[in-house]
């Protein structure tokens, strides 16, 4: 096995003179050219299975020219003083191990940066905590501190350790601290023990006498304070601080003077502590100095950057990474302009990257916010600030300091902010004060490219006048009825500029607004009145969101907000339903007014279009906040933190109960429900994420087809050239593609006091403004396109003040990408927590543009993951160069997500470019969700697409509230959780799904996608323990009848075996009875304790011989259990010479017969409870633990064989994914020409495997009955011999076997093998040819581990048909 793709916590970071960043993922170096844009440029795996927690760059003036142990340095490659340096030796240490490596950096030969390995892997006793080069030595030698508070000085050429010390302090370290000059006599190690000390000492001896070396160096400096274990160290020699990041959740920095340098100076006698920093909310993992800031990074996934002469004070808030924290922080020395670069690493798998620069490093900031401090615009005007609006932002160029601000008091008078200035723009009549509406738009007028911005202001008494704002004198006044104006909402369409007023009694009053240019005078306004809207009777019946989509052939159409919280659509024109207005409502509408008057008979004639379709109360009591249009989809956001993407489609014949019937046609449907953060409800709009690919971007999408990670590397030359015909054909194509599919959006809304931008897929604010909460008016720039360019400034009404984050006359914001706040995102984070479970969709390819002539394809796999942080996320992984993408995330669960099973299908259109499936994912509080997600490519990226479609949500304690007579009943528990889910059936509309519970049930549900819920069928508590596992198995005999079982495990180590033929047929309504819980047909006993995990699979043996299933189970005892389990179809003949188990519970004639056939064990498979258990292959299973193994176990007619192991990266490893894909061109020369190598070899690796010590132990049926003394002498291997003699093939393999081969092993223990009949070997032998002449040519096996990360690892046909060799 290899490894494909790896995210995993990144544990070090190192920057290289502001030029290059350097990660450690897993054992993974990395590097990242900084300059101009961040790019990836190399990497490679160099410490085996260790992971990697230090890199420590040789200092230039000390590099001196040395040869390879790979290859030789060429001549000229030394580095000088004067000269760029061409490469970087570097010290990479990690768990127990130190490796040299050369960062190779000169591009003048035309390579790309990489790494090359100096050496072997130096292994060492003890784990490596910190290393220094010695910077006075010609020789490579490192000093190295180690854990148990010792030194050791390697020759890092050969690997000898030369000289070692310990000290006087013989306790463990969980940090250490190097401080060395020019040789081992100046070397200072400062310790951070178990006790909560920082100890500093001198491994060379002490400062008054030299100690003789077999001797323990005594303490020299002891520093107390800290209440918790020391995480990290960092010394600033330039003025002598030393700063610990502790467990006890703060930072201290001491003033220790003079560290380290010639003679290995000790610093100041008596140390003080000169700062005590508090701010993180959690541990803090790392720290680094600065001559001015203090940076910390901590379990929060905050990064805090505290100001030195400001008294210890946060100045900036770094966030970025979701639940987990930051594991690894670094900070480069600075340029001449005294910005750093600031780089984290988190728990997630993901990296950021932020420029502070001086000036910012100075300026204090709120927490979690990106803007300066708020300012007050101090308005001057009469009256009271009510309504802030903004005009000059739809500009094209338009900066902050050129947007204008709008102000209406409740006086009714109009204010302008201009350059500085407060002036009245315009006054209203006295039924305009105390109470007035304002809403503003801009205008582009005909035949020119001047622009005007109207304003729209709305009273108590019906009346908008509307004007604009250079011309105030020349408005209109137009009537909305005789009640209050509600809302104002302005439309600008390709049609023009529509104005929306909500009055009384549910009215919505409409003008096409029209503006007409004067040569000789003033620009004016007419109003073209439309059909008014009627909303649906109920309280609070007034428009909060309007939106108009493309006009179509029966006219344009509305989706619209209102205070009710529903979602309405109207179309203009058609035959939609309608009603005249009657002449006593236009009376009372008309009034006193002569005007008014005069438009009743034209008003009269006009009609009231009732909605074609309403969602009613979606979005909760407190009302719907707006409702915008991207790409074919709607997204409308209220006050019950959610935000819904819906999409307008035809309505089918029969109305499926969430929409009004219409004649339309048409009607809304809910694809899914998208929440914001945790306390944030109060949503106001959504904004779409910029995903055009800018030019950073498109220079790393141009390496990466140049430059592979270190799993794979390929080459591609030249570019595409393109007309421009065909790029706006391809332009097009892109947008019809991309047309339906969701966007990746932020959310805005408020956060408590907080003004708050959210990003969900990245579970961080992009923006925050402390502006007291909501019930206030405001403004965001810039924001009119609905596009978030990832900065911006707010501008609200507060305590009758208008408040800006930034004013408009200061300095320009958003004047380039490069100097957005929240930093550069080099990796994305998948998890913050562990991931509990994974699933694979299927695979998709996709064609870039540079491989658009040549027609290659490249596969992406696309998984979907669950984790402990409550949500999904859907991931496309690209095998051949490790890249993973995000495609989303969905946080609907409440708690942890424990289980996810998926039923997957093509989807229509171009062959292996899109797929739909069915994902169901479950786990606490038992909670079950269903989704369909629409995979596809996306042409303008270049990367896959999703499309999240929620079908239905199910809880168990909202069926009890269902119930009648409830309170008669005991409510279901609140912490029930749903251990494992499987699809047992499918049909086009839905899904049956067995549920195993932690209360001791096995559940039934069905799931329709048409009624979008999900039923529970029946419940039974057989097994009245917690069930842990869940699979199932399709049968089909002869006469092509379909029989469903399923397998259930609990913790009492039995497997129980169901018939769900009957319930299947129910449920697809070939029967009208209401399906019943039955009861269990068979029972194995498999564990001693938990079971884990199931796979299931079933082979047939012939028409008249049933079928024989292989259950293969891994528990919490270690133990691997294969059990085959024959199967009798009804009304078939009897399988010769059947071994019925006295467990074995024969049903009748219309039901299956089973019994258990034979069962193997692996009793110490796994060195810790196995975790996950999957089928790569008919006779090949891959397991997992928590021991971080992945084994891979060849499945014969007679025994279990181990074909090998790798050590995996990931930790806690709980979820296990696997599957069997073609081979690219390249990926199957490369496997011939391995299986040619491994010819020689194979006999080795079969001796490798008898001497591996593992036990296996083969029962049939005949034994499985036999007192449990005799089960437990056999499973201690005592009796192994006399139970060989006796006629039980008990199989253990050993030294005295070694010579064996496997196909001998296989052949004695058949020979051995009593009441096993010739004609069921050879119908075995006939099975798994069978399966031989099945397997395509070509193809290769992939498992995919998941818990703290994920990594892909590649199964080779070569490893998979013999034990090879495996490698990480």
């Amino acid at each position: 096995m290899e490894t494909a793709a790896l995210v995993a916590p990144f544990t070090a970071l190192e920057f290289l003179q502001d030029a290059f960043l350097l990660t450690g993922e897993g054992p993974v170096l990395s590097g990242f050219n900084l300059h101009p844009r961040p790019k990836a440029c190399a990497s490679l795996s160099v410490l085996k299975h260790h992971r990697i927690h230090g890199i420590r760059p040789r200092r230039l003036k000390a590099v001196t020219p040395q040869r390879s142990t790979a290859t030789d340095v060429k001549e000229g490659d030394e580095l000088s003083s004067t000269s760029k340096p061409k490469f970087h030796d570097l010290a990479v240490f990690g768990g127990k191990a130190v490796r040299l490596v050369r960062f190779h950096v000169d591009h003048r030969d035309g390579k790309q940066p990489h790494f090359e390995t100096l050496g072997p892997l130096m292994e060492l006793q003890d784990w490596a905590l910190d290393a220094h080069w010695l910077a006075g030595d010609k020789r490579s030698l490192l000093c190295v501190a180690v854990a148990h508070n010792r030194a050791l000085l390697l020759d890092s050429i050969t690997g000898n350790v030369l000289a070692q010390r310990s000290c006087l302090e013989g306790c463990l370290l969980y940090s250490a601290l190097l401080l060395v000059h020019q040789s081992w006599s100046d070397a200072v190690l400062v310790g951070g023990t178990v006790f909560n000390q920082l100890v500093l000492w001198k491994p060379a001896g002490g400062e008054t006498e030299r100690v003789d070396p077999e001797l323990k160096a005594p303490v020299e400096r002891r520093l107390l304070g800290h209440s918790g274990v020391i995480f990290s160290i960092a010394y600033l020699q330039e003025k002598g601080w030393l700063a610990s990041a502790s467990d006890d959740r703060s930072v201290r920095v001491w003033g220790v003077g003079a560290l380290g340098g010639p003679e290995g100076k000790c610093g100041e006698l008596n140390p003080a502590c000169l700062r005590v920093l508090y701010g993180h909310q959690a541990r803090v993992f790392s720290v680094s100095l600065s001559p001015g800031n203090v940076f910390s990074a901590g379990e929060d996934g905050a990064c805090l950057v505290w100001d030195w002469a400001g008294g210890g004070k946060v100045v900036c808030t770094l966030k970025g990474h979701r639940a987990g924290g930051v594991r690894a922080l670094a900070v480069s020395e600075g340029t001449g302009d005294g910005a750093r670069w600031v780089a984290t690493g988190g728990a997630d798998g993901g990296l950021r990257l932020w420029r502070v620069k001086a000036s910012e490093q100075g300026k204090e900031k709120s927490e979690d916010t990106v803007t300066e401090r708020l300012t007050d615009l101090k308005f001057t005007g009469h009256g009271s600030p009510k309504v802030v609006c903004m005009v000059g932002e739809e500009e094209e160029y338009a900066s902050w300091s050129q947007s204008k601000l709008v102000v209406c008091t409740d006086q009714g008078t109009v204010y302008q902010y201009s350059a500085g200035q407060w002036e009245m723009v315009w006054k209203g009549t006295p039924e305009f004060q105390s109470y007035c509406l304002m809403e503003t738009t801009t205008v582009s007028l005909k035949d020119s490219t001047a622009k005007m911005y109207l304003c729209a202001v709305g009273n108590l008494s019906g009346s908008i006048q509307v004007f604009s704002i250079a011309c105030p004198q020349c408005g209109i006044l137009l009537a909305g009825g005789t009640g209050k104006i509600h809302s104002l909402i302005w439309q600008e369409t390709k049609d023009g500029i529509y104005l929306l007023a909500s009055g009384s009694e549910g009215l919505v009053f409409r003008w096409l607004v029209e503006v007409e240019m004067g040569e000789n005078s003033p620009s004016s306004l007419s109003a073209n009145r439309l059909p008014s809207f009627l909303l649906p009777r109920g309280a609070k019946r007034w428009l909060t969101a309007a939106v108009r989509l493309h006009s179509n052939a029966q006219g344009g159409l509305w989706v619209c907000g209102d205070r009710r919280g529903s979602l309405l659509l109207f179309q203009d024109g058609g035959t939609q339903e309608h009603e005249m207005v009657d002449d006593r409502r236009m009376d009372e509408e008309s009034g006193p007014g002569g005007d008014r008057k005069s438009e009743r008979g034209e008003v009269a004639d006009l009609l009231l279009l009732q909605p074609l379709s309403c969602l009613f109360g979606v979005h909760g009591k407190l009302g719907v906040t707006s409702v915008s249009e991207y790409q074919g989809l709607l997204y409308s956001t209220g006050r019950d933190g959610c935000v819904r993407v819906f999409r307008v489609l035809p309505a089918p014949e029969k109305g499926n109960g969430k929409s009004v019937e219409n004649k339309g046609g048409l009607q809304l449907e809910v694809l899914r429900v998208q929440r914001a953060c945790k306390g944030m409800e109060w949503l106001e709009r959504v904004l779409i994420l910029e995903s055009d690919i800018s030019a950073e971007e498109e220079e790393e999408e141009d390496l990466g087809k140049e430059f592979e990670n270190h799993y794979k590397t390929k080459n591609l030359s030249g570019k595409l050239e393109v007309t421009e015909a065909r790029e706006e054909e391809e332009s097009f194509k892109r947008e019809e593609e991309n047309h339906g599919r969701e966007a990746r959006f932020a959310i805005v809304g408020f956060h408590a006091v907080h003004f708050v931008v959210w990003d969900p897929v990245r579970q961080e604010r992009l923006l925050a403004v402390p502006c007291g909460g909501g019930h206030r008016s405001w403004r965001l720039w810039p924001s009119l396109k609905g596009v978030w360019p990832g900065y911006g400034a707010l501008v609200f009404i507060k305590q009758g003040a208008v408040v800006a984050s930034q004013p408009p006359g200061g300095a320009r914001i958003g004047s380039g990408k490069a100097g957005r706040c929240e930093g550069w995102g080099l990796r994305e984070g998948v998890h913050g927590r562990g991931i509990g479970c994974v699933c694979r969709l299927g695979a998709i390819a996709g064609i870039d543009d540079v491989k658009e002539a040549e027609r290659e394809e490249e596969r992406w796999e696309i998984v979907a993951t669950g984790g402990e942080d409550t949500s999904l996320t859907v991931l496309a992984l690209r095998p051949s160069s490790g890249r993973v993408e995000v495609l989303s995330v969905i946080t609907d669960h409440i708690s942890s997500v424990r289980t996810v099973t998926a039923v997957t299908r093509p989807e229509g259109g171009r062959e292996g470019q899109s797929l739909s499936a069915l994902l169901v994912s479950a786990g606490g509080r038992a909670q079950m969700q269903c989704y369909r997600l629409l995979v596809g490519w996306d042409r303008r990226r270049l990367v896959p697409s999703c499309q999240v479609i929620q079908v239905a949500s199910h809880r168990l304690d909202e069926q009890w509230e269902r119930r009648r007579n409830r309170h008669k009943t005991v409510k279901t528990d609140p912490e029930t959780r749903y251990m494992s889910v499987v699809a047992v059936d499918e049909k086009t509309d839905g899904c049956l799904l067995a549920v195993a519970c932690s209360d001791g049930a096995v559940r039934l549900f069905s799931v329709s996608e048409v009624k979008h819920q999900i039923d529970l069928l029946w419940e039974t508590f057989y097994h009245q323990r917690c069930v842990l596992s869940v699979a199932a198995c399709s049968l089909q005999d002869g006469k092509c009848n379909k029989y469903q079982l399923l397998f259930s495990a609990a913790t009492d180590g039995k497997i129980a075996v169901w018939d769900l033929t009957d319930a299947s047929s129910l449920w697809a309504g070939e029967s009208s009875r209401s399906p019943t819980a039955p009861s269990p047909s068979f029972n194995v006993h498999a564990h001693q304790s938990g079971v884990n995990s199931l796979a299931v699979r079933a082979d047939k043996l012939g028409h008249e011989h049933g079928c024989r299933v292989t259950v293969a189970s891994g528990g919490d005892d270690g133990q691997l259990t294969v059990s085959m389990i024959g199967v009798q179809y009804p009304n078939d003949a009897p399988l010769p010479e059947p071994r019925v188990s006295l467990q074995a519970q024969i049903q009748s004639g219309k039901q299956l017969h089973l019994h258990l056939h034979s069962q193997w064990h692996v009793p110490l498979a796994h060195a810790s409870p196995l975790t996950a258990l999957k089928l790569l292959s008919p006779n090949l299973v891959v397991s997992t633990s928590s021991d971080q193994r992945v084994c891979l176990w060849r499945v014969g007619s007679t025994d279990i064989g181990h074909v090998g192991a790798l050590c995996c990266h990931v930790a806690d490893a709980a979820g296990l994914a696997v599957w069997e894909g073609k081979l690219t061109e390249e990926e199957e020369e490369e496997d011939k020409r391995k299986e040619r190598g491994r010819e020689s070899e194979r006999e080795t690796a079969v001796c490798r495997r008898s001497q591996t010590g593992l036990r296996v132990t083969h029962q049939t049926a005949a034994r499985f009955d036999k007192d449990q003394k005799t089960k437990n002498e056999v499973e201690d291997g005592e009796p192994a011999e006399a139970g060989r003699g006796a006629g039980d093939p008990v199989c253990q393999t050993s030294n005295e076997r070694g010579g064996e081969t496997a196909a001998e092993r296989r052949r004695q223990s058949g020979a051995d093998s009593l009441g096993e009949t010739e004609s069921e070997v050879n119908t075995e032998r006939g099975v798994r040819a069978c399966w031989e002449s099945q397997e395509e040519g070509g193809t290769t096996g992939w498992v995919l581990v998941c818990g703290q990360g994920l990594q892909l690892l590649r199964v080779p046909k070569a490893e998979r048909e013999v034990g090879g060799t495996l490698r990480v």
